[in-house]
C-alpha cells in the first residue's frame, strides 16, 4: 500500500505527466520497445528520485517493461504531491509525499527496500548505502544499482574503496548524455527558473558567485552570464579555476567572494562551503542558495545558531537576521533549489539522462550474474545509442567514416 499526501490530486499531476511524455521521445520510444521485449519480467525496482513529472515517466517506462516498481523520493522537498498521486492511481507503488520529517523520509527507504529489491535506481547514494547496512540479508537478490549523480558516485568510490560494495553499480552520472547536457544545460537552466520563480528579483547586473566549477558549477555560471549577472567563481581544483578564468569568470576564494556576491549558488558536493566564517562578509539582503545534493553546503546549523532572528520571508525563502544589522535569506531551506522550488530539469534534457538510466537498467538485467561487485561506467554503445537517437529526434544528420578513414584510424 503506497503512503502519499492526497489520491485527489492525481489528476493535476496526469496532466504533468502527459506534458513531459509528449516532450520525451527517447524515454517514448525506449518504452514502446520495453513494452514489446519485457527486459524486468519478473523483476523488482527500487527507484529514489526526486519525483516530479519527468521521473514519474521514468518510473512508467520501467513498468512497461515489465518492473514491478517501488518508488520514493530523494530529497524531502522535491516530491510533488499530484504526480505521486497520478502514479499511484495508475496502479505503482509510492511511498513519499512534500515536506516530509527526516524520520518519514528515512521510513519511506526502507518501505522499498524491504521488498528485496533486484535492481536499484538511486539519485544520491540513500536507497544503496540503506541496504548495505540495514537489509544485509537482502543484497544477495540485487543484481545491480544505477547512480544518477556525482554526490551518489562519489559514495559508491568509497564503498568500492573500503571493499564493502556488494553489487555492480554502473555510474550513469558520468555518461557522456548525462552529464554533459543535463549537468551544464539543465542544471544551468533549472537553478536560475528556481531562483527567478521563488524571488521574483531580476538577475541581470546582480553579482552571482558560483562555488565550484564542476558541469553543474559550469551551467549555472554559463546562464548567469546569459542573464546579464557580473560572476565570480569560487573552487579548490586549479584546473578547473584556470578554466573558469579562460571562460571570462573572475576567481577568487569564498573568503573574498562573500563579500561581493548579491546571489550565491553552492554546487561543489561538498559540505560546509558557505560557513560561519562567512557569515559576517556577506551583503545586507544576500541570497543563499545551493543545487548540489545534499542540504550540507552552506552550514544551515551555523547559520541559526549565528543569526539573531529568522522569518518568513517569501514562500520557501527564510530571512535571518544576523548581529551586524544584516539580513541574508536562504531558499528552500539550503536544499536543491532546482527542485525545491521549482521544476528541475526541462523535460528534453532528462529524456536524454533517462533514456541512459532505463538502458543501464537493461544492461544490468541482461548481465545478471556475469558482472562482479564493483562501480562500472555506462557502456560506450548504450551512450551512443542515445546520443543518436536525440540527433534523430532533432531531425539531424552526421557523417559516418569510411571504411578507410577507419583504418586510419585504427577503429
Amino acid at each position: 500500500m503506497s503512503t502519499i499526501r492526497d489520491i485527489s490530486l492525481a489528476p493535476q499531476g496526469e496532466k504533468k505527466i502527459a506534458w513531459v511524455e509528449r516532450n520525451m521521445p527517447l524515454c517514448r520510444a525506449i518504452g514502446e520497445e520495453f513494452a514489446r521485449t519485457k527486459p524486468f519480467a519478473g523483476l523488482k525496482v527500487a527507484l529514489s528520485l526526486h519525483l516530479e513529472a519527468k521521473a514519474a515517466y521514468l518510473c512508467r517506462v520501467m513498468a512497461m517493461g515489465g518492473a514491478e516498481m517501488h518508488i520514493t523520493g530523494s530529497n524531502p522537498l522535491s516530491t510533488q504531491d499530484d504526480v505521486v498521486a497520478a502514479l499511484v492511481d495508475g496502479g505503482l507503488e509510492v511511498h513519499s509525499f512534500h515536506g516530509c520529517t527526516p524520520e518519514e523520509y528515512d521510513a519511506n527507504i526502507d518501505k522499498v527496500l524491504r521488498v528485496g529489491p533486484n535492481i536499484i535506481i538511486d539519485d544520491g547514494g540513500d536507497l544503496v548505502h540503506r541496504m548495505h547496512t540495514a537489509y544485509t540479508d537482502l543484497l544477495p537478490g540485487v543484481i545491480g544499482s544505477c547512480e544518477e549523480t556525482t554526490t551518489g558516485i562519489i559514495r559508491l568510490h568509497h564503498m568500492e574503496r573500503a571493499g564493502t560494495l556488494r553489487f555492480p553499480a554502473v555510474t550513469v552520472n558520468d555518461a557522456d548524455c548525462k552529464h554533459l547536457f543535463d549537468n551544464r544545460y539543465g542544471t544551468g537552466q533549472s537553478v536560475w527558473d528556481g531562483i527567478v520563480r521563488t524571488t521574483n528579483l531580476i538577475v541581470a547586473g546582480k553579482e552571482v558567485v558560483v562555488a565550484g566549477y564542476g558541469w553543474c558549477g559550469k551551467g549555472v555560471a554559463m546562464r548567469a552570464k546569459g542573464l546579464g549577472a557580473r560572476v565570480t567563481v569560487t573552487e579548490v581544483d586549479p584546473i578547473r579555476a584556470i578554466e573558469a578564468v579562460m571562460d571570462g569568470f573572475r576567481v577568487m576564494p569564498m573568503a573574498q567572494a562573500a563579500a561581493i556576491g548579491d546571489i550565491f549558488c553552492t554546487v561543489t558536493g561538498c559540505e560546509r562551503v558557505i560557513t560561519a566564517e562567512h557569515f559576517p562578509l556577506l551583503k545586507d539582503g544576500a541570497i543563499l542558495t545551493n543545487a548540489g545534493h545534499f542540504d550540507v553546503e552552506v552550514d544551515m546549523a551555523g547559520l541559526e545558531q549565528y543569526a539573531q532572528a529568522k522569518y518568513d520571508a517569501r514562500h520557501n525563502i527564510v530571512g535571518y537576521e544576523l548581529p551586524n544589522g544584516r539580513t541574508v535569506f536562504v531558499i528552500a531551506e539550503g536544499r536543491l533549489v532546482n527542485l525545491a522550488s521549482g521544476d528541475g530539469h526541462p523535460a528534453e534534457i532528462m529524456d536524454m539522462s533517462f533514456a541512459i538510466q532505463a538502458l543501464s537498467a537493461r544492461y544490468l538485467a541482461e548481465n545478471r550474474g556475469k558482472l562482479a561487485p564493483g562501480v562500472y561506467a555506462v557502456p560506450r554503445q548504450i551512450d551512443e545509442d542515445v546520443a543518436r537517437r536525440k540527433l534523430d529526434t532533432l531531425g539531424v544528420e552526421i557523417d559516418t567514416l569510411t571504411p578507410a578513414q577507419r583504418e586510419y584510424l585504427g577503429v
